[in-house]
This record gives C-alpha cells, structure tokens and sequence, in this order.
C-alpha cells in the first residue's frame, strides 16, 4: 500500500482536510465540523484512508487531542514555514482553507523528516499547563482591571489612587469600597484610618496620619454630583471585581505551588537561584516532561526566544530579535534570569558585562536567561537539581574573587 499524507487546516467551527499520495495527487477532501459527530467522522475517514500522519498549524486544543487519543500521529508545523511555502505552490499569493490543507499534506510529504512529531504528554503536564496559563491570563486582566480603575480613580479622586501602593492589593480596594467618593470620606480623620487599617491588617510602614497627608495631598476635581455619584459607583464596582479576580488568583497561586513542590521536574527547576514556585511552574508548563522533544540545548534556546535570528548573505550579516517562539516560556525564563542575579553572582556578572557592552536591560536579561538555559538543559536532561559546586562558571567567577 502507498503511503499517504493528510494536511489539516484548523478553524473554528469547519475544518479542511486534505490527503494526498506519494506522488501528491489528492486521494480526498472534506470539511470536518468542530464537534464530537464531525470529529468521530474525522478519524474514520482518515483511517479509512490510510492516513497515519497529519499535518497541522496549531500545536494543542480539542482537536488536536482528538487525534492523538485516536492513535494518529500529528506533526505540527510552524505558520511561517507555510507561510513562506505558499508561493511554491501559487504566485498570486491567494489563500483559501483547502488550499493550506493541500499544503500541509504536500509539505508532509516532501519535508516530512524536518519535522518532529508532536509527543503526547502526561496528565500531569497538561493539568499544571491549564492552571498556569489560566492563572496568566488572569493575572492579565488583573493588570487591565487594575489600570481601568486607576484611570477612573485619576479622573475624579486621585488621592484614592495614591494612598497605598499597589491599587490592587487587598486593603486599596477594601478602601475604594467603603470609601468610593470623596464625599464618603469627608469624616475619614485619624482615628477612623487607625481602626481601618487594623481591620484590614495593614503592614504598611505609614502611619494613618500619613496615609491621611497623601489622601489629602492628591489633587482634585469638582464634579457635578450625579457623575461623582456614577463614576464612585464604577470604581466600586470594579473594586469588587478585582477583589474577588485577586483571591481567585491566590487560590490558583497556592494549587500551582502545591503541585510544583511535588514535581521531580519541579523540584529540579525551583534549585536554580531565585526560581521560585510560580516562575518554576510557568517554565515546566511550557517545558513539558518529553525530554526528546529537544535536541539540544541550541534548539530549547530557539524555541524559548532567547536566543537571537542570524541573517548573513555575501558581506552582509544581521543579528535580529527572534519573534516565532514560545513567548510563555521566554517570559517565564527571563523573569528568573531576572530574579537570579539577586542571588547568584556568576548571573550578576554576566548582567553587568552585557549591560557595560552596551545592551539594555531587556537584552541583557536575555543573554544571561540563554546562559542559564545551557544549565537549566543540562539538570534537566540528567534529571540532577542545580548544585553551585557542580557549575564550573560560578566555581571560577568564586574563585577569582577570591584570589
């Protein structure tokens, strides 16, 4: 029997399904709907027709599970490489469903071998991967709600903006609620701020008649009364919703945590410097447990964005920033390259030499993560947690302070 190759383009309610011969001629075409008959139709037709390997832009999701649970071995390809093929196949550079699933089998077919197949991975991996990013997104639209609601603050009382730090900690919006107007805090004196911030449990380092000085300090506005009224009932409200997205996130926070500390990747992640639970969390998630879905550390470095795109031709050789990459992972990576150079002084020195070449901080959080990333690959691989006298690196910088 000839082998055959199935290409899939993904949408969101109608798939395009396309499969093709050894030769590229196309044995079959259909459009799958996005629900449980139409996926259960999917497969059939596809072992039906003997394909065994499909081709697929998008990497996870249902249907991509789907698929996998069926036993089919799903090869993702990147967009831009498709991108980049379209015009092998047409010049005129249209583009249509069917055409892009014709593309992904023929690009299965003749460079097949360039791409790894997608490894399944644990239960594990895939629950701690959707409370991470979960946990993300929340964090995102904690950001968003944070600033929609200083922004009001700003608009008609700023002092209720200023008095505490973080706008979004619990006793700021504590405050917002009982005092959404300045008006409602017209008889807020001393002695009432004193028994607010006990009840609330107030660390902070102010006194209340300081918190007092910087609420009246903040400058003003007169408003009609009907919009002091709307606009305290807005911040309100969006002091609600904050507070409970914050102790949604908490909980979320301490689950990651929980589950994290019990992990043998995890454990072995948390050992480099300043790592920390959640910063180890987000890397594992984006890591995963398959240590053959990376050949070396060179390609993790790629696929983490922390390493850069060389571009040389004739005399002309150009280092740009890498944007096609895993940005979750580059963010979680940089953040504990950030946080390393706290506490590490091999990871302080390399900060400081890419930051006296003249790089921005930015840059040169990149260039230490991608020197992490060599150490991180190797614990990783050995499955051995980060020890200062088995880094070399570090061992040096040591001992020529030291001497």
């Amino acid at each position: 029997m000839s082998a055959v190759f199935a290409g899939l383009d993904w949408a969101s309610q109608t798939h395009a399904v396309c499969v093709i011969d050894e030769h590229g001629a196309i044995r079959m075409q259909l459009d799958a709907t996005h629900d449980a008959p139409g996926l259960r139709e999917l497969v059939h037709r596809l072992r039906d027709a003997g394909a065994r390997r499909i081709a697929i832009e998008r990497p996870s999701g249902l249907l991509v599970d789907t698929l996998l649970e069926a036993g089919l071995e799903v090869v993702p390809i990147h967009p831009n490489a498709v991108k980049a093929s379209r015009p092998r196949y047409r010049s005129h550079g249209g583009k249509s469903d069917a055409s892009d699933a014709y593309l992904l089998a023929d690009l299965l077919r003749t460079d097949g071998h360039r791409f790894k197949p997608l490894v399944p991975q644990s239960d594990a991996i895939r629950a701690l991967r959707a409370l991470v990013r979960g946990r993300d997104d929340l964090v995102a639209t904690r950001v968003q709600l944070a600033n929609q609601l200083r922004s009001l603050l700003q608009s008609y009382w700023a002092g209720a903006a200023e008095i505490f730090a973080d706008i979004d900690s619990p006793i700021a919006l504590a405050f917002i609620k009982r005092y959404p107007t300045p008006g409602c805090a017209s008889r807020l004196g001393p002695k009432r701020m004193a028994g607010f911030c006990a009840r609330h449990a107030y660390c902070g380092r102010r006194s209340a008649q300081e918190l007092l000085q910087r609420l009246h300090q903040a400058p003003t506005i007169e408003l009609g009364k009907l919009e002091m009224q709307a606009k305290g009932e807005l911040a309100s409200s969006l002091a609600r919703t904050l507070s409970m997205l914050v102790e949604q996130i908490r909980l979320l926070s301490s689950r990651i945590e929980h589950d994290i500390a019990h992990s043998d990747d995890g454990r072995i992640l948390m050992s480099f410097p300043r790592a920390g639970r959640i910063c180890a969390a987000q890397i594992l998630a984006e890591l995963g447990s398959q240590r053959e879905r990376f050949d070396s550390d060179e390609h993790l470095a790629a696929e983490a964005g922390v390493a850069p795109v060389t571009y040389a031709s004739g005399k002309h050789k150009a280092v740009v920033f890498r944007w096609a990459c895993n940005h979750r992972l580059r963010v979680a990576l940089t953040c504990m390259a950030d946080n390393s150079r706290h506490a590490s002084a091999w990871a302080a020195d390399i900060y400081a030499r890419a930051k006296g070449r003249g790089c921005d901080h930015p840059h040169a959080v990149r260039i230490l993560a991608r020197a992490w990333l060599r150490i991180i690959w190797r614990a990783w691989t050995d499955h051995k947690p980060y020890a200062l006298a088995s880094h070399r690196g570090a061992q040096l910088l040591l001992a020529t302070a030291g001497g």
